[in-house]
């Protein structure tokens, strides 16, 4: 049953304002016809040496941004982000939890659930070491990022915080599918099916099983791919030891047949033309979503060490280092360009420090189920790709040359 929106976000207000109970709340989505100036929002009160704040942490479209408040400056804070157009309110207090979905007419449906015990709010303010899985995870262990005492060995945290950010991103991405339409809500009798391609020794097959299902508490089926043997031995053996639901085949990302097809496709540094091969099967399978974080980029610099470059840009590839970051950028524009004209709504930002990764660049491609309309960015591609004389691996593989 609605109710009138701005009453129903008043009292949201109430409990975002409570420094004593409110765990977490999060506003994500937009309203019919409105766009919200963050693409996410996240609220939760910390105790720093100057009191309790409330931290905001805001999300565009490449990074966070987190701010503490207090007093005045906390309702100002609280007010300005209830201005905004937000399509749903996840507001968790230590007693209940109040879920706010606007509608189409701008009315408000609200689903209150009362916990069966009361929580007590983290109000750490340290965000590293807030953890989407504790470091003594079962997960991490068997992963060998961990030692035999559950305690994270040294030399694995950057990997780690790879894995971290990478599942960060596919929460939020799969929240706002499912909010907006794109990816349907996964049952118990439909689970949210899932593919690593190229997944190695499943970091993120594992980790992203464990939190969607364990965490999250969504009904998943991942399955992971690759090309050795020795892989599916080994990760079908670690699965075995943590007891979770996941599978794994032997074969290329090109030739992978899954069956169910996935509707969420995962690559994690898949070198080179591979990821273009994640890309296309994921269009080949109508997959609703699309996380893939490029590793490198030998294709396209390669041939751009063999074309002549057009006028008035040789000072950009004079010199090798700026010919390779050149191939890069091209790469991953000319891909995003692609999927759009698949139907995809394409996002390429940043999912971890370059501290941890040099490669740090993720494409997130949601599937809306109509390409983009008029021929503007098929024309921008053509020019591209003519004006530097380049043949797109992904345009070959979707039949696009």
């Amino acid at each position: 049953m609605s109710e009138p929106l701005l009453r129903v976000l008043a009292r949201m207000r109430g409990h975002l304002l409570d420094p004593d109970t409110l765990v977490k709340a999060v506003a994500s989505g937009r309203q019919k016809g409105q766009q919200p100036r963050w693409r996410r929002a996240e609220l939760r009160y910390v105790d720093i040496k100057a009191g309790r704040h409330l931290q905001v942490v805001t999300y565009d479209a490449t990074q966070a941004h987190t701010a503490n408040h207090s007093g005045d400056a906390a309702r100002d804070a609280v007010d300005e982000l209830l201005d905004e157009p937000f399509g749903n309110w996840h507001v968790e207090t230590t007693t209940e939890s109040h879920q706010v979905r606007v509608t189409k007419k701008l009315e408000a449906v609200v689903h209150t659930t009362a916990r069966t015990e009361e929580v007590e709010p983290d109000r750490g303010h340290d965000r590293d070491k807030q953890r989407l899985l504790p470091e003594d995870d079962p997960v991490f262990k068997a992963l060998g990022l961990a030692d035999a005492e559950g305690r994270l060995k040294p030399s694995r945290h950057a990997k780690l915080r790879q894995v971290e950010e990478f599942l960060r991103l596919l929460d939020s991405s799969v929240t706002d599918a499912v909010d907006k339409g794109h990816l349907r809500r996964p049952t118990a009798e439909e689970p949210l099916r899932i593919a690593d391609l190229g997944c190695g020794n499943a970091y993120l097959t594992f980790t992203a099983q464990r939190y969607l299902a364990e965490v999250r508490g969504l009904p998943v089926v991942v399955t992971g791919v690759d090309v050795k043997e020795q892989s599916r031995e080994h990760n079908s053996a670690v699965a075995a030891e943590l007891g979770v639901h996941a599978e794994f085949v032997v074969g290329s990302i090109a030739g992978a047949q899954l069956d169910p097809v996935p509707e969420v496709v995962l690559a994690l540094h898949a070198c080179d033309t591979a990821t273009d091969e994640a890309l296309a099967r994921a269009v080949e399978w109508g997959a609703q979503l699309v996380l893939a974080a490029p590793c490198c980029h030998h294709d396209i610099a390669a041939q751009l060490r063999r074309s002549p470059t057009p006028a008035p840009y040789a000072l950009l590839t004079r010199h090798g280092i700026l010919r390779e970051r050149l191939a890069d950028t091209l790469t991953d524009g000319l891909r995003a360009a692609l999927m759009r004209m698949q139907g995809y709504k394409v996002d390429v930002v940043q999912f971890v420090e370059s501290q941890h990764t040099p490669r740090n660049t993720m494409l997130r491609a949601t599937r809306t189920g109509s390409p983009v309309k008029g021929g503007g960015v098929r024309k921008e591609y053509d020019e591209l790709v003519t004006t530097w004389g380049i043949r797109p691996k992904l345009a070959e593989l979707l039949g696009l040359v």
